[in-house]
């Protein structure tokens, strides 16, 4: 168990390890591109759940016990790999490819094995606490049973395989609610709240990744900068949203909560309340990618072409899913609603019927306008809010 609470910050190795996750991140991203479907973006929505609930694991145990010790190092690495294979599955994860090894059994291997390393560590560090021990006994179910679910949805197609995978999804998120919180530990919590705030950049870095990649065998032209730069906008504002409030009420939650009630908060604000955002975000990345190749690629797409109704669905929704998980964040942590972004999410909905027949360099530059413009409202009302939290975390 750590002791070093309050010096504790994030190691290089844990940055190694969000790596894999990164990866993973622009495998879905291409998974959603190559099935351009309602059921595709659902079967996108899902691996990417899977893979945050296999790294949020990692981020409460490198918050327990220190990833500079030697078991911790090679427990991330172990990690990594089953990561990196699974992610290389994501392509056919549902439906195996010719050739080779089954696709969707060998992910759900992959995942299992990352389940049961991040569980028996646990066990090993929980030695010495019964309370540690008993919360783990609870939470065991909910890692096997969702390995196995995945398992048996190997072997079938179609919406039962998805309904299947929906139902392993289930026993995770729902067994690890019903285990409970009050035998979790989190002693370093400033760690805690730092290792979210990057995998926030890890995962808007995907975006830029979906902006290179759309335009990577055209030419340059005066459209795609125009269309990379309302890109960089968008994202720089949903960067803004986090970094510029959220992230600072988060670190002060945390900061503040007393001891015996801070599993809570990070689990419901953090493990479970972190999912939308990381979820917005790679549905953004998805629809800026479709904007980029629509705009570049004129043997297919002409300028006045809008998005298909999909990928404007995954561009809007995705940027509202990502504002409504920011209001859920901050009524979880200081219990305030946030009006501004409750707004905006409104404001982003009843545009999609006006801009649904528009071209697709307007309908980014619409949803980036938005979003720009909820940020600097929001940063001039409460900046003084933000100085007072800054200077309270500076003296803790």
């Amino acid at each position: 168990m750590r002791q070093d609470q309050e010096a504790a910050t994030v190691t290089p190795l844990e940055l190694f390890f969000d790596l894999v996750f990164v990866f993973a991140l622009t495998q879905v991203t291409a998974f959603m591109a190559d099935e351009l479907s309602w059921h595709g973006i659902l079967r996108g929505a899902l691996v990417m759940m899977l893979l945050w609930w296999a790294w949020t694991g990692y981020a409460w145990l490198a918050s327990v016990a220190s990833a500079e010790e030697r078991p911790i190092k090679l427990v991330l690495l172990t990690g990594m790999a089953a990561m990196f294979v699974l992610a290389l599955c994501i392509p056919e994860a549902f439906d195996d490819l010719p050739g080779g090894l089954t696709g969707p059994v060998v992910l759900a291997i992959c995942y299992l094995l990352f389940r049961v390393m991040h569980f028996v560590m646990f066990l090993i560090i929980a030695r010495e606490d019964a309370g540690l021990r008993s919360q783990l006994l609870r939470f065991a179910p909910s890692v096997f049973i969702s390995s196995l679910v995945l398992l048996v949805a190997s072997q079938f197609e179609g919406w039962l395989q998805t309904g299947l995978w929906m139902l392993a999804l289930v026993a995770d998120y729902l067994g690890t609610a019903l285990a409970g919180f009050s035998g979790w530990r989190l002693p370093a919590p400033g760690h805690f709240s730092e290792r979210h705030g990057l995998i926030i950049i890890v995962a808007l870095g995907e975006s830029f990744v979906a902006i290179g990649v759309g335009v990577a065998q055209e030419p340059i032209s005066w459209v795609i900068v125009i269309a990379s730069v309302l890109g960089l906008i968008l994202a720089s504002a949903l960067w803004w949203a986090y970094f510029d409030v959220s992230a600072l009420l988060g670190e002060h939650a945390l900061a503040t909560e007393p001891v015996e009630t801070r599993a809570r908060l990070a689990r419901n604000a953090y493990s479970f309340a972190h999912l939308p955002l990381v979820l917005g975000i790679v549905l953004v990345a998805f629809g800026l990618k479709e904007v980029l190749l629509y705009v570049s690629d004129s043997s297919e797409h002409s300028l006045t072409d809008p998005l298909p109704g999909v990928a404007l669905a995954a561009l809007v929704g995705g940027v509202v899913l990502y504002l409504l998980g920011h209001v859920v964040f901050k009524w979880l942590t200081v219990h305030i609603v946030s009006v501004v972004r409750l707004a905006a999410a409104g404001a982003l909905l009843l545009t999609i019927p006006l801009i649904a027949g528009q071209p697709s360099l307007v309908q980014l530059g619409v949803v980036a306008f938005l979003v720009a413009c909820a940020v600097l409202v929001e940063s001039v009302l409460f900046a003084e809010s933000r100085r007072k939290i800054r200077a309270e975390l500076s003296r803790h």
